[in-house]
């Protein structure tokens, strides 16, 4: 039964399904379900609008029962949005100079179009964001302008950035020292890292290593110093925007101090500001080969040897004849010479087998002699001999000859002084004669008593002649110079003196610095007659009474002198004006005229030595001043030209040659018709009776901690004793050169400015602290950074053979605007040392660096004196390694102290 029901349903079942197929079709199946799944899918759609629509009716009901109404201001500020964006007003005012405001509004405009603009009106449209920006740099400056006008800058710019700059000479400079004492051969590397070594040794608190190799380091230190001047110098409410603050910031910190100290610590940049500086001078052959003989770096040779093969080449491809081909030859010679040095120099360097010029000439070299009278009266040779005396102990021989001679001139001044007065009626002769007593004896029992220590040996006959004298008569400036002749004597003939240090290594020494090494100028004997050591007759201005006498004849003769004319030499590359001066001499039975030639530096040291010996001159007197750019335009030559006529007619006043007879014969030798003999010999002879070693020691602190000359009310001469100090390495020499050459510093600033030396430099502190220079400034910044208003690309780096080339013509530019004057003084080898030693300080980027940071510490701390920047700078460059290790190697010696108490 269930069988056949079954079979029925599927029977019936298919009979449905056939009939279905033939009468809608094979597809039929897939219509049917394409119909269910549309009707599912309404049914879907319409509960879903009708479950919408109860439930926005259902929040209506909700929103009115409990939540608070909408408030009308977000309308309103929804109203404002949509509003256009109304024109910003901007004040333009910053310091209050519009001078200075122009540029300073087109460093911002261009910092902000630069830095921000670029990228944020990618996100947006509104200008409120600039505005503040702009505001906030403002706000800054503005603060900052109102800070600066109140401080006095002259300490600044007089006293702590020459500070500074020559304590970080030093630093260099024991750096230096310290790689030539282990041996090695010194690298870039290792002169960076013993510099800061000596740095944490002498700053103790600080230590600019991270800052100065580390890239990241240094973003970091300035993204600090920038916050913290964003706080001096923003309202409080500007700054604790920390969006704002942080833009700020990033284009203080790397938009503009970044690239501006990078540019200042380029080598090749300082480089080339030398050369731009000093354009005006002429490039002098002896100055560029001595660069090139002295050159201890491989690149500067091989860039001078490649380029002088390109001008060789270029010159044997012309085709030249008759006059000019000779020029050529000559070119060609000294091209190959200059290949030949520097090929030369080239492989002692690579051998590594270095040539001390001074040991090889002691060793092998034929010296020439310098007499012994040149010496004492040379500068620069008597502090060699004077150091030789000190290590044979015969310096009680030469400070008496010494003193002699400085008692000598003091007596014949005081004398002179003395009648003169007494022709006026005035009477003094008492106190006078007293003083030179009190003189007199104190040299005696200095030199020549029993208690002297150390004593002078001489004969005690002429002693006691001299002790007889000093008791019963009056002193004469002639009353030492029997003693003083032996004293001579014995220094010339006594193989423990004079014969020995012409032995010794200080004599080598002594003709290195006179330049006598390569190319004596000068033979001599040893009796001391011979010629000086520029070829003409040896003279000394310090004439005793006795030598006085011998020029007697010229005291009736009229002299009258006048400069002519003036023009421009050029002697082997060096230019220097010349003055042609016209000179009468009437005698009562005679007439004489001549022109005579000379130089203004011949001016200057004549000057140097009138004003020496009779100091009564320096108050009358007044050299024009020296200038040292654009010092050969022809309106500068005329104008100096009128006052050394000023200077002539004032010196020959009949009325001053009576007051200072002695004077004729000095204007007399220096207006003769013969080469100018320089020497300064009355300098060399004023010393004092003892010369007094300091007790202070240098050698870890900074510089102006150590300026033990009591020069503080004179604010130039502190300068320049800080600087030749630390360029010329004068404190390891003897304290009688240093004591020179600071009465030498104290006449040339007498001689150039007068009695108004501090008036003229707060005048040139004002100067430079000028809205106009300030302008000036500023607009050179802007058109460094935007020229033409346009930001500047990365300059690319210069090739290196440009590079080595470029600093081979600043060396040699340096050497050669060095003035005659300063080796006289110093010596030739210590000046080009000293000059070489700046220039090499200037050829790592790390040290420039270094210096440029220190300026701006100095600066900060000086714009703002109220708040603890040394701490700040102090805790800012805590993370130094050297810094570190050096608090290690304290501890050890702190240790034991600690464990006393």
């Amino acid at each position: 039964m269930l069988a056949e029901t079954s079979l029925s349903i599927w029977g019936w079942g298919s009979l449905v399904v056939v009939l279905f197929l033939v009468t809608f079709g094979p597809f039929a199946i897939f219509y049917f379900a394409f119909y269910i799944l549309c009707f599912v899918g309404g049914c879907f759609v319409v509960t879903l609008l009708f479950g919408k629509t109860n439930s926005e009716k259902y929040l209506e009901q909700c929103e009115h029962s409990f939540l608070p109404p909408t408030s009308v201001g977000i309308f309103k500020c929804t109203e404002e949005m949509k509003c256009e964006a109304r024109p910003i007003k901007i004040d333009r005012r910053l310091t209050g100079a519009n001078i200075i405001d122009e540029p300073l509004q087109q460093v911002i405009q261009f910092s902000l179009r630069d830095y921000v603009q670029y990228w944020y009106y990618t996100l947006s449209d509104d200008e409120s964001f600039l505005l503040e920006i702009r505001q906030a740099l403002q706000n800054a400056l503005i603060q900052f302008s109102t800070r600066s006008k109140e401080i006095d800058w002259q300490p600044y710019f007089t006293t702590r950035l020459v500070d500074d700059f020559a304590t970080h000479l030093r630093v260099f400079r024991k750096a230096q020292q310290r790689i030539t004492e282990k041996d090695d051969q010194m690298t870039a590397e290792d002169l960076v890292d013993t510099f800061f070594e000596v740095e944490v040794e002498m700053e103790k608190e600080v230590c600019r290593d991270l800052v100065c190799t580390s890239p990241k380091d240094e973003e970091g230190f300035l993204r600090d110093l920038c916050e913290v001047l964003l706080y001096l110098l923003l309202p409080p409410g500007d700054f604790q925007n920390k969006i704002m603050r942080y833009f700020v910031r990033e284009i203080l910190a790397r938009g503009i101090l970044l690239p501006l100290i990078n540019q200042l610590s380029d080598p090749d940049y300082i480089n080339q500001y030398v050369i731009w500086m000093i354009r005006d001078s002429n490039c002098n052959y002896e100055a560029f080969m001595n660069v090139l003989k002295l050159s201890d770096n491989a690149g500067e040779l091989e860039a001078v040897r490649d380029k002088a093969g390109e001008e060789l080449q270029y010159l044997r491809s012309l085709d030249t004849a008759g006059d000019d081909i000779n020029t050529i030859k000559n070119q060609i010679n000294s091209l190959l010479y200059v290949i030949k040095v520097c090929d030369s120099r080239i492989q002692r360097l690579q051998s590594g087998k270095e040539i001390d010029t001074v040991k090889l000439a002691a060793n092998f070299g034929k010296l020439c002699t310098v007499p012994l009278d040149n010496i004492l009266v040379d500068n620069v040779a008597l502090q060699f001999f004077m150091d030789y005396m000190q290590q044979t102990g015969g310096q009680a021989h030469l400070f008496f000859w010494m003193t002699v001679e400085g008692y000598r001139v003091t007596a014949q001044q005081q004398l002179e002084v003395l009648l003169s007065r007494q022709r006026d009626g005035k009477h003094q002769t008492n106190q006078t004669k007293g003083l030179l007593r009190a003189a007199a004896v104190g040299i005696y029992e200095q030199y020549l008593s029993e208690k002297a220590s150390p004593r002078v040996n001489i004969d005690d006959t002429l002693v006691a002649k001299l002790a007889e004298t000093l008791n019963n008569e009056d002193p004469t400036p002639e009353i030492f110079d029997d003693i003083q002749r032996k004293v001579y004597e014995l220094m010339l003939r006594n193989e423990r003196f004079y014969p020995s240090f012409k032995q010794n290594a200080l004599y080598v020494r002594m003709l290195a610095e006179l330049d006598m090494l390569k190319d004596p100028s000068f033979r001599g004997s040893d009796d001391g007659e011979g010629e000086s050591f520029n070829g003409s007759p040896t003279s000394s201005i310090n004439l005793s009474l006795d030598d006085l006498s011998n020029v007697s004849s010229q005291d009736s003769a009229q002299l009258h002198a006048c400069i002519s004319d003036t023009g421009v030499c050029n002697d082997h590359g060096k230019t220097y004006a010349l003055y042609a001066i016209t000179v009468h001499r009437r005698n009562p039975t005679s007439e004489e005229i001549w022109k005579t030639y000379r130089r203004y530096s011949d001016f200057h040291d004549f000057h140097m030595r009138i004003t020496e010996q009779f100091e009564n001159l320096a108050s009358i007197l007044k050299l024009p001043g020296k200038k040292t750019f654009n010092n050969m335009d022809r309106e500068f030559l005329e104008k100096r030209k009128k006052d050394l006529n000023a200077y002539l007619q004032l010196l020959l006043n009949p009325e001053m040659m009576k007051a200072s007879p002695a004077l004729a014969h000095c204007v007399y030798d220096f207006l003769e018709n013969k080469a100018y003999s320089k020497g300064k010999g009355d300098f060399a002879r004023k010393v004092p009776p003892l010369v007094q070693k300091t007790d202070s020691d240098p050698e870890h602190c900074r510089v102006a901690a150590q300026l033990d000359d009591n020069v503080d009310d004179n604010i130039p001469l502190r300068i320049m004793l800080l600087l030749m100090d630390e360029i010329f390495d004068l404190k390891e020499r003897n304290q009688w050169l240093r004591r020179n050459i600071k009465n030498l510093l104290q006449q040339l600033i007498r001689a150039t400015y007068g009695d108004t030396i501090n008036r003229k430099i707060v005048d040139h502190v004002d100067w430079m602290t000028s809205p106009e220079q300030v302008a000036d400034a500023v607009k050179r910044f802007r058109d460094a950074f935007w020229p033409n208003g346009i930001l500047a690309e990365t300059v690319p780096r210069r090739d290196k053979a440009i590079r080595m080339r470029t600093r081979v013509a600043g060396k040699t530019k340096l050497l050669e605007i060095m003035p005659d004057e300063l080796r006289h003084i110093i010596g030739a080898e210590t000046t080009r040392k000293g000059i070489l030693r700046v220039f090499e300080m200037f050829q790592h980027t790390q040290l420039n660096k270094r210096m440029v940071y220190v300026f701006l510490e100095g600066f900060l701390e000086t714009l703002f004196p109220q708040y603890k920047f040394l701490e700040l700078f102090s805790k800012l460059h805590s993370r130094s390694e050297q810094m570190q290790r050096y608090k290690q190697r304290l501890q050890p010696t702190q240790a034991p102290s600690l464990q006393k108490r």
